[in-house]
């Protein structure tokens, strides 16, 4: 059996982005998972029952590190012989890349899912570029878990477009959406998860689920809500996610008024969200860039209408005046008016919510997205052997 090894910088990504999909894959190749946080990697294989091999590979720039990593990633391409490796995460992205081209791994295939050096300046969005260009020259194929970063990386022909392809119609793994399903939550549940939680049966709940990060648009998000507070006393955000204070930190102000304010409650990081989407009505989400948000299909097959940003992914899942409304990143005052909207207009928010579950459920089945993904691998292997 020909070997398939899947790369990312840190396990939570092979967990979480890549959920059942590894599993599906061993029927026809033998997966390999490679990551970095050994102790963690090895309790995933066990979990998926996948060979499993660790990297040293770290989410920030360590010129000494990723050297090390290369090597490292080189010579066990050489042991091992894949036929295809397909990496996913910057940093797996040119290691994984590289180093299967020095190995000579014929099948070398790239996930691109959102681009960081879109919110990079200076001397650090230099170098994103490059780094995203040695990615993709040493790709046999990348690709773009969305429309709108196939495009941009063809206009700014950072690679030729016979080399890009969009699997399905986005996404990197797709939505399970019998696992996401608001039925699986009885209301008595839901209606003493809220009270656990000081949520009132008169509350509306807005949701976000991601790290709190600038990046996020928190800032914008908590402004805007704190501005809704004032005038609607019945309202609640609920923020789902982990604080991280080291690569992307939130304004202290913003970080002063999630902890003092009691009309916003920060529950930190699950491992399970639906709970939090079940007692939620509206998920505000306003990011300033992403791949192919998993958190918007999330909410929208549990049934909640979104707020998104009007950037790649977001724009392509959620259609204004469906399932949803988008509004410009980085503006506090359009999010404050949506957000008002979705408050003061019931029949328009229900409407939204009639149209979310089935949009996500029409567009991004996750054994559909597996399937896809699979039939490339085929393919690919088919035009090898043609080649040969």
């Amino acid at each position: 059996m020909e070997k398939l090894i899947r790369i990312t910088t840190v396990p939570v990504s092979l967990e979480n982005l890549l959920e059942g999909q590894l599993n599906f894959m061993q029927g026809e190749y033998e997966v390999i998972a490679v990551s970095s946080e050994k102790e963690r990697l090895n309790k995933l294989g066990e979990k998926l029952g996948v060979r499993t091999y660790s990297v040293d590979m770290t989410r920030e720039i360590t010129p000494h590190k990723d050297i090390s990593s290369l090597w490292e990633l080189y010579r066990f391409f050489k042991r091992e012989k894949p036929l295809i490796v397909h990496t996913h995460t910057p940093k797996a992205g040119v290691a994984g890349m590289m180093a299967a081209k020095m190995a000579g791994v014929p099948l070398r295939l790239h996930t691109l899912a959102g681009l960081p050096l879109l919110e990079a300046k200076g001397p650090k969005r230099k170098l994103l570029e490059i780094v995203e260009k040695l990615t993709f020259k040493c790709a046999t194929k990348v690709y773009p878990n969305s429309k709108r970063i196939h495009d941009y990386v063809l206009e700014k022909k950072f690679i030729s477009a016979e080399k890009l392809k969009v699997l399905g119609k986005g996404s990197s793994n797709g939505i399970d959406t019998n696992y996401f399903n608001p039925n699986n939550f009885e209301k008595s549940s839901k209606e003493n998860f809220r009270k656990e939680l000081s949520i009132s049966k008169e509350d509306l709940v807005f949701v976000f689920v991601g790290r709190l990060v600038r990046d996020k648009g928190i800032n914008e998000l908590v402004r805007a809500f704190k501005l809704l507070n004032k005038e609607h006393s019945k309202i609640k955000l609920l923020l789902v996610g982990p604080f991280e204070e080291s690569l992307d930190p939130l304004e202290p102000e913003t970080v002063r008024i999630i902890a003092n304010d009691n009309s916003i409650i920060a529950v930190g990081y699950k491992d399970d969200v639906r709970p939090y989407l079940a007692i939620s009505d509206v998920l505000a989400f306003p990011s300033y860039r992403e791949g192919f948000p998993n958190v918007v299909m999330q909410a929208g097959a549990m049934g909640l209408p979104a707020i998104v940003s009007d950037i790649n992914g977001c724009n392509e899942i959620i259609i204004e005046g469906k399932n949803g409304t988008i509004v410009p990143a980085k503006s506090t005052d359009e999010l404050y008016h949506a957000m008002k909207k979705m408050i003061l207009d019931e029949n328009w928010k229900n409407s939204l919510a009639h149209n979310a579950r089935k949009t996500i459920k029409d567009n991004y089945e996750r054994k559909d997205m597996w399937k896809a993904i699979l039939a490339e691998y085929k393919h690919l292997e088919k035009q090898l052997k043609k080649d040969f």
